[in-house]
C-alpha cells in the first residue's frame, strides 16, 4: 500500500478535480447552447401566440379541437414522455432509458396550441422539458470512442447531472434568473436535500443558457419593480410570517386541486385524447360566459398589474382554477408563471390588510407560493433577490419558508416523495 506526502495528495487531487472541472464545462456549454436556444425559440413563438389570441379572442372556442389534437399526438406518438417534469424527476432518482428527444417538440407544441387558443397554463414546464431531454441526449457519445477517451463514459450517475444542468438550464433562461435556476434544478428532485456534487454544471449551464438567450439571441423578460421595502421590524416580521402562512395555503390548494382534477379526469374520460376535448369545451364555455379572458394565458400584464393596482380580492383563486382545470384537462405549460400570477395576487389582496407596501407584498406572494407549491423555499428566495433586488431578501425569505412548511411539501411534482420515500426509508433502517 502507498502512502502519499500531503503534496502528491493535493497533486492528486487537483488533477482528479481539473479533469472534473474541463469535463463538465464542455458539457455545461453545450447544454447551456440548446437550452438557452430552445428557449429563445419558444419564448418568442409563445409572444406571437399571445399576440394572435388577444386578436382574435374567437380562437377560444378551437381551444377544444387543440386540445383534441395534443391529446392524439401524445397518446398516439408521446406515451414516453407524457408524465413531463415528474419523467425528469423520476430519472433523476433511478436513471433507466434516455429521455426520448420528441418530449422537445411535443411540449412546445403542445405549450403554444395551449395558449394560441387560451388555455390557462404557463412556461416553465416545456423550458424545463425541453433542456433536460436536449441535455439527456448527450449520454448518447457512449456511442463515440474519441468522447469517451476524452471526455469519458456517461455513467447513471453522469445522467443525473445531465438532467439537473438541463433543468436548470431551461429555468434560467425562461425567466431570466440565473442563480434562481441553478439552485432550482438542485433543490427540486427531492424533498429536503440538495445535490451539491452538481452545483458546477447546473450553475454554469444556467448562466450560459441565460446568456444565450438574452445576449445572443436578444429574447428578454419581463421586469418588474418594487421600489421601497422598509427595515425590517416587529411588525414586518409577524406580517411576513402571516402572508407566508396564507401563500403556502394558497400553494396547498392549488396543488391539491390540480392532482384531484387530474384523477377526476382520468377516471371519467378513459380515452386520453378526450380528456382536452371535454375540458377545452368546458373551460371555453365558462370564460365565455363569465365575459372576461382576464384569466387566460399566462397573464404576464395582469401580474404587472398586480405591482402598482389594487386587484379584485378573488382574483387569486380564480386564477388558480382556471390553471388547475387547464393542466389537468390534458393540456401543455407548467405551473410557475400561473403561481407567480396567484401570488403577486394574493400579496395584492394581504396590502389591502397589512401595513406594508403593495409592491412587497406582491413580490412576497409572487416567489412564495411558487416556494410552496414547488417545494424549493431556497431558489425561490434567491429568484425575488435576482427580480425584485436585495431589499426584499428578508421579507421574501420569510414567506418562502413558511409558505414551504404550511403547504404540507405534497406540491405540484408528485415524484418528488421518490426520492424522500427513499430518504426515510433509510433513516428507519438505520
Amino acid at each position: 500500500m502507498k502512502i502519499y506526502s500531503s503534496e502528491a495528495k493535493w497533486l492528486i487531487s487537483l488533477k482528479i478535480n481539473s479533469a472534473f472541472i474541463f469535463r463538465w464545462s464542455f458539457f455545461s456549454i453545450i447544454i447551456g447552447f440548446l437550452s438557452g436556444t430552445a428557449s429563445a425559440i419558444f419564448l418568442v413563438a409563445l409572444d406571437i401566440a399571445t399576440n394572435t389570441r388577444l386578436d382574435y379572442p374567437y380562437l377560444l372556442f378551437f381551444l377544444p379541437i387543440a386540445g383534441l389534437f395534443i391529446g392524439f399526438i401524445y397518446h398516439t406518438w408521446g406515451e414516453s414522455v407524457v408524465k413531463g417534469n415528474n419523467q425528469l424527476i423520476e430519472q433523476i432518482h433511478n436513471p433507466k432509458k434516455v429521455i426520448p428527444l420528441r418530449m422537445t417538440p411535443f411540449v412546445l407544441i403542445g405549450t403554444i396550441l395551449t395558449h394560441l387558443f387560451g388555455g390557462s397554463a404557463g412556461r416553465e414546464g416545456t423550458a424545463v422539458q425541453m433542456g433536460a431531454s436536449l441535455s439527456d441526449q448527450l449520454t448518447h457519445i457512449n456511442r463515440y470512442k474519441f468522447f469517451r477517451q476524452n471526455f469519458g463514459r456517461i455513467r447513471p450517475r453522469d445522467r443525473r447531472m445531465l438532467l439537473i444542468a438541463g433543468i436548470s438550464g431551461g429555468f434560467a433562461s425562461v425567466f431570466g434568473t440565473p442563480i434562481a435556476g441553478a439552485i432550482f434544478g438542485l433543490e427540486v428532485f427531492i424533498l429536503g436535500r440538495l445535490q451539491f456534487d452538481a452545483i458546477l454544471p447546473s450553475l454554469l449551464t444556467a448562466i450560459v443558457a441565460d446568456w444565450v438567450t438574452q445576449s445572443l439571441w436578444g429574447v428578454g423578460h419581463t421586469h418588474y419593480s418594487v421600489p421601497f421595502a422598509p427595515d425590517l421590524d416587529a411588525i414586518g416580521l409577524v406580517i411576513a410570517c402571516l402572508t407566508g402562512i396564507g401563500f403556502g395555503m394558497a400553494a396547498r390548494f392549488f396543488s391539491h386541486s390540480t392532482h384531484y382534477l387530474s384523477h377526476l379526469f382520468a377516471k371519467l374520460i378513459s380515452y386520453p385524447p378526450f380528456r382536452p376535448l371535454v375540458g377545452g369545451l368546458a373551460f371555453a364555455i365558462v370564460v365565455s360566459l363569465t365575459e372576461t379572458q382576464r384569466y387566460i394565458g399566462l397573464g404576464v400584464p395582469e401580474i404587472v398589474e398586480s405591482f402598482v393596482k389594487e386587484q379584485a380580492i378573488f382574483s387569486f383563486l380564480l386564477k388558480s382554477v382556471y390553471t388547475s382545470f387547464t393542466l389537468a384537462a390534458g393540456f401543455k405549460g407548467g405551473e410557475v408563471t400561473p403561481l407567480f400570477f396567484i401570488g403577486s395576487h394574493l400579496g395584492n389582496a394581504f396590502s389591502q390588510i397589512f401595513p406594508l407596501p403593495m409592491p412587497l407584498l406582491a413580490s412576497m406572494g409572487f416567489v412564495a407560493v411558487f416556494a410552496g407549491a414547488a417545494n424549493t423555499p431556497l431558489a425561490c428566495t434567491i429568484m425575488a433577490m435576482e427580480l425584485f433586488g436585495m431589499e426584499v431578501a428578508v421579507y421574501a425569505g420569510i414567506a418562502c419558508v413558511f409558505s414551504y412548511i404550511v403547504s404540507g411539501h405534497k406540491g405540484i411534482y408528485a415524484s418528488q416523495w421518490l426520492g424522500y420515500e427513499t430518504k426515510l426509508g433509510n433513516k428507519k433502517r438505520k
